[in-house]
């Protein structure tokens, strides 16, 4: 789910946004700039936010009020969730989820909202119910971008597009940018692998008119370990993977433990993807991964046969985090175009249509100053 979260300026009680460039609280009206973790410890946790992580019955609620879940892996992996605490009955009061009712999607924002839009369609969405929450993320990339870099990031990836739909280029539409922290699972473990299989190895030579192939047979076994820290898995189906995977990679030397005040004037969308899914494909990378740094000691063999490994992840377990994107959606002619840019290194990705209209336009009007210039030239000669 997404939420919209309020903080009050100490000094004149405007709202407090965070700042991307400064990495604190400003105040949008009188410029007051305050430390988001000074805020918290002196004011509290600001209006009432939450996110919801109970996924089809995922997540299950210890007597001391902690999540306590792990996930498993085709490989029989069990990945330990390093998450701690949970949202409490007080700081999701006051809050309501709202449905996309053309996308699916969830947004979680206070009361007084009223009806607001979905950040990955656009559509208008409609309060469903109260919102009760139980798990909050454990990190938080904060956004270093703000939205006059995305603008600005998206008017350069237009230059140079003669044949553009004008909707792409109105002011009015690029507003509708919005900031969103799109949820994470980060995964670190320890790969142990055996590998067994034949190498075949193959010499050719002449002897006089006739070739000679010989194939040899080479016992092949390896032992290794490969590490992994903080392998990401999209947890959100309405985000795109290969969009998310175009605008990474996500530097983590920026990841800082969550606090609901670096979400001020953003949305945050939920998880929605099953957990044993997304601990299946973080098993599949670091599989995949660690096969391939394996092969590459095997230079020198034709082939491998009859080939055999295990692969375990060891000391693996996973946190729930946030990373930021800014997201621009529009339709045009029936279709659906997003765009979206890292709030981190200011990346941005997109398709772009042309309009037919606008090319033919084009090539008719160099027709027309081509037919005028031949006309001219004819009549000098003649």
């Amino acid at each position: 789910m997404a939420d919209t979260i309020e903080y009050k300026c100490p000094a004149c009680g405007g709202t407090l946004e965070f700042d991307g460039k400064t990495q604190k609280l400003k105040c949008i009206y009188c410029g007051t700039e305050v430390d988001p973790e000074e805020f918290e410890s002196q004011h509290g946790s600001g209006v009432s936010a939450g996110f919801d992580n109970g996924v089809n019955g995922d997540a299950a609620q210890s007597d001391s009020g902690t999540p306590s879940f792990g996930g498993t892996d085709e490989s029989g992996t069990q990945w330990q969730s390093m998450s701690q605490d949970g949202w409490s009955p007080s700081e999701v009061e006051g809050m309501k989820v709202y449905s996309c009712q053309s996308c699916g999607a969830q947004i979680v924002a206070e009361e007084s909202t009223g009806a607001t839009q979905c950040p990955y369609c656009g559509n208008n969405v409609v309060m469903t119910g109260a919102f009760a929450g139980d798990l909050k993320p454990d990190f938080i990339i904060p956004f270093q971008k703000d939205k006059k870099a995305a603008k600005e990031a998206y008017l350069q990836h237009l230059e140079g597009k003669s044949f553009l739909p004008g909707i792409f280029r109105n002011e009015n539409h690029i507003d509708e940018i919005k900031g969103v922290y799109v949820p994470f699972w980060l995964f670190s473990g320890d790969a142990q692998v055996n590998y067994n299989g034949v190498g075949r190895r193959i010499k050719t030579w002449r002897q006089g008119n006739t070739e000679y192939t010989a194939t040899e047979l080479w016992q092949v076994e390896r032992q290794g370990e490969a590490a992994f820290e903080y392998v990401p898995v999209n947890a959100s189906s309405k985000m795109d993977d290969a969009l998310m995977e175009s605008i990474e990679p996500y530097d983590t030397k920026d990841m800082v433990p969550f606090k609901k005040a670096y979400l001020s004037g953003y949305l945050a969308d939920r998880y929605d993807v099953d957990r044993n899914v997304s601990c299946q494909t973080a098993y599949s990378r670091m599989k995949n991964s660690t096969m391939s740094e394996l092969h590459n000691t095997m230079a020198g063999y034709a082939g491998m046969e009859r080939e055999a490994h295990n692969i375990a992840i060891k000391n693996s377990k996973y946190w729930y985090v946030l990373y930021p994107v800014w997201i621009l959606n529009t339709t045009w002619r029936g279709e659906h175009y997003i765009f979206a840019m890292n709030g981190q290194t200011g990346k941005l990705v997109g398709d772009l249509p042309a309009d037919s209209g606008s090319f033919w336009k084009y090539v008719g009007t160099r027709g027309a100053v081509l037919a005028a210039i031949a006309a001219a030239v004819i009549g000098f000669f003649f």
